[in-house]
């Protein structure tokens, strides 16, 4: 199994590179859109959410009855979703403040998770590692990523039961990410291509 997977690996690293340089080189206007989008994923189609996010950059101005017209058939759970959305664009400011100044990624995560409505410790990963700054220190654990890691015998269920957990299956991940040596970003975005036929966001 993991022979396979460096096989896949190698198959799709220059293609795996190439997205995280363009998160990298993402503009800081942009940033703003991915936080949005890192709120609409959670059980929903990535591709799906970010059309929602195309159209919304659309407006000329944000209430929750236009968010809710735009995500309404994008996404699941479109009321809270367009609460979060209100409530995370008020928010922003700080949030932009905290992107400056806070230089340690695992304490910047932990601060997003606690202080963004509608986020946890996994939308704050796919946040950062969005905008280029994960630094292959945090996992984005989500149902796709779990999935792997159990096929792989490095956890051993698929469900992440509280933030302990979440950080246990963690740390998981990166131990093993520098045992097969394959950075941990880079495993991110293998184990999602694998299970939807390409490298997206």
């Amino acid at each position: 199994m993991r022979d396979i997977l460096k096989k896949e690996y190698r198959e799709n690293k220059e293609k795996i590179i190439k997205r995280l340089e363009e998160f990298k080189d993402l503009p800081r206007k942009e940033y703003i859109y991915e936080y949005i989008f890192c709120l609409l994923t959670p059980q929903s189609n990535a591709k799906k959410c970010w059309q929602a996010v195309e159209e919304i950059k659309k407006l000329d101005k944000i209430d929750k009855d236009l968010i809710i017209s735009i995500i309404r058939t994008k996404t699941r759970f479109h009321n809270n979703k367009s609460k979060f959305i209100i409530e995370a664009l008020k928010n922003w400011i700080n949030v932009e403040k905290r992107l400056i100044d806070e230089r340690d990624i695992i304490k910047l995560r932990n601060w997003l998770a606690e202080n963004v409505m509608g986020y946890g410790l996994k939308e704050a990963s796919h946040f950062l590692r969005n905008i280029g700054k994960s630094e292959n220190k945090i996992a984005i654990l989500d149902r796709h990523i779990l999935k792997n890691l159990m096929d792989l015998d490095v956890i051993n269920e698929d469900k992440i039961r509280n933030k302990n957990n979440y950080f246990n299956f963690e740390q998981r991940f990166i131990s093993f990410s520098s045992e097969i040596g394959i950075p941990l970003d880079h495993l991110d975005l293998l184990f999602w291509s694998k299970e939807n036929g390409e490298i997206f966001k």
